[in-house]
């Protein structure tokens, strides 16, 4: 077996610098696919059939349909539509914003319905309106139980991230691509590639657990 770590030594710094890319992707979308996510929850368990069908058939598409299809068919029919030319950065963030929304809003829907009846009468009952019922007594409840499904959520989109190097977005795959192909060697940058990806998962996790930890203590 011939392998040479020595000879990608040099390049770890520029594989390294990968990570702000991918943690960008990850972020951004996490963040947008929680809003857009709670908003689609809201419509699957409203009184209104259009907005209820609508959420039903959003999800049924983004998770019936694999998650690269959606990458490629963002960054390369919006332009052709729109004339706008959408950047990787752009095309990554929306798609998998509303990949991950599909998911997050089952997540979300769950932990609603979870939450005793009896409370969400009690609000009703007082008189509190919907709004705030949902934002300060509904969800807050909803969230705490659904915190570790929302962390493999994330650590499900930073893996996923890796799918950006598609459409040529410097992340830490891509880069490790260049790396091989520019030396000629395949097998060490991918392997510093896979050991970046899982010290990021387990910081993840890491945090989430802590963060589980310190809700629990202020039940």
């Amino acid at each position: 077996m011939d392998l040479n770590f020595d000879r990608i030594v040099p390049s770890i710094p520029y594989m390294l610098e990968g990570i702000k890319v991918t943690l960008q992707f990850t972020l951004l979308s996490a963040f947008f696919g929680f809003l857009w996510g709670t908003v689609l929850s809201l419509f699957k368990i409203s009184n209104i059939k259009v907005l209820r069908w609508f959420g039903i058939a959003y999800t049924s598409v983004f998770r019936g349909t694999p998650l690269i299809l959606q990458l490629t068919l963002v960054y390369f029919a919006t332009p052709q539509l729109t004339g706008y030319q959408i950047t990787a950065l752009e095309a990554g963030v929306l798609a998998f914003s509303l990949n991950s929304a599909a998911y997050i809003s089952e997540t979300i829907r769950a932990g609603i319905l979870a939450v005793d009846k009896g409370q969400r009468e009690a609000a009703l009952a007082l008189g509190v309106p919907y709004r705030r019922m949902m934002l300060d007594i509904i969800l807050p409840q909803a969230l705490k139980n659904i915190l570790p499904a929302l962390v493999n959520e994330s650590i499900a989109l930073l893996k996923e991230s890796a799918l950006v190097s598609t459409i040529g977005a410097a992340d830490v795959l891509r880069r490790a691509t260049i790396v091989g192909a520019e030396k000629y060697i395949y097998f060490e940058p991918l392997i510093v590639a896979g050991i970046i990806y899982y010290v990021m998962v387990m910081a993840l996790t890491f945090g989430a657990r802590l963060l589980e930890r310190r809700l629990r203590r202020s039940d």
